[in-house]
């Protein structure tokens, strides 16, 4: 069924009524556009229903801006502090928390709705053609902090995550990180090449190459995640870097990336900021941002928000040993 954004628009500000998400006739209120783009059959009932298009429009709503994002949860009944019975107790609760009034939160709601349908239009659509390129719909991640440390004997790069279940029963992650090098061209990546260790937070039980160049890692939960808990991993990698840049090209959604860089002597002649650009961008010097300048310390700190699945941001630099280890997911 080929759905259009206009479509799923109409059929999302029906479904907001009420209720919302939570509406007992679920599975008749649920129409066509919506059911084709979140995959329900006829057969499912009100709970099955119910779980996988919370699933799929919790998903997609983390790529809008933060303020559209909870005006749409909030519509639908989606947002854990505003699940009331009505939806205009719902439009409230937005009001007080964008510190508007009701109107304005109305306009942000149908504004969210729209761009929603957007997203899930295309992400329906790339999904076709790349499974890979569709956004999370089990988990995200709120807050990812890397430290990379490039005065090492061996480059590190530690990381910390606070992960957030869209889902329920999340007992397993997939991460992956990119070795862009013609070295490793057709060959597998060895655990030589890139050392991985778990400081916190669960236990590798898998490494794919996913690609030439991608090692997909699998690590697992102490225990099974129930929807909207969250947990916390630390992990640290160690590769000698091969191209001039670090970036992150999250597969999953992320509301926030904050990065340090503490470069090795002499401090690059250039460093600049990558955000928002095409993978195959990052090692390109065509691809411009702005300029940063380290510190006394020889060290870079910048932050993004609202990560888009399948883009790159980070920073590169020149000149540098042939380098890079690139791409947390």
């Amino acid at each position: 069924m080929t759905v259009s954004a206009a479509d799923l628009a109409g059929e999302l500000k029906m479904l907001r009524r009420g209720r919302g998400i939570a509406a007992p006739q679920l599975a008749e209120r649920a129409g066509p556009a919506l059911r084709a783009v979140c995959g329900t059959s006829g057969s499912d009932g009100n709970a099955a229903i119910r779980r996988t298009l919370g699933e799929c429009l919790s998903g997609w709503a983390r790529s809008l801006p933060e303020d559209l994002c909870t005006a749409v949860l909030a519509a639908l009944g989606l947002h854990p502090e505003a699940v009331h019975p009505f939806y205009q107790d719902r439009v409230r609760w937005l009001a007080k928390h964008l510190q508007r009034d009701d109107r304005t939160a109305r306009r942000r709601i149908d504004e969210g709705i729209d761009r929603l349908a957007e997203v899930a239009v295309a992400s329906t659509s790339e999904s076709d053609e790349d499974e890979a390129a569709q956004p999370s719909k089990r988990w995200h991640t709120e807050e990812l902090r890397v430290a990379v440390a490039l005065d090492q004997p061996v480059p590190e790069v530690l990381e910390t995550r606070r992960i957030v279940a869209d889902a329920d029963d999340i007992a397993e992650l997939d991460l992956a990180l990119t070795l862009t090098d013609s070295a490793y061209r057709g060959e597998a990546i060895g655990s030589e090449d890139l050392r991985v260790d778990v400081f916190h937070g669960g236990r590798l039980t898998g490494r794919v190459m996913e690609s030439t160049d991608r090692v997909g890692l699998a690590l697992r939960l102490p225990r099974p995640l129930k929807r909207q808990s969250k947990h916390e991993i630390a992990l640290r990698f160690r590769a000698e870097f091969r191209h001039p840049h670090f970036v992150c090209v999250p597969r999953h959604p992320v509301d926030l990336f904050d990065l340090h860089v503490r470069f090795a002597l002499p401090i690059p002649a250039e460093v600049v900021l990558l955000e928002r650009v095409f993978q195959d961008d990052a090692s390109d010097e065509a691809a411009r941002g702005f300029s940063l300048t380290p510190d006394a310390s020889g060290e870079i700190h910048v932050q993004f928000r609202r990560l888009t699945p399948g883009f790159a941001y980070g920073v590169r630099w020149r000149p540098s040993e042939p380098d890079v280890l690139h791409g947390t997911s």
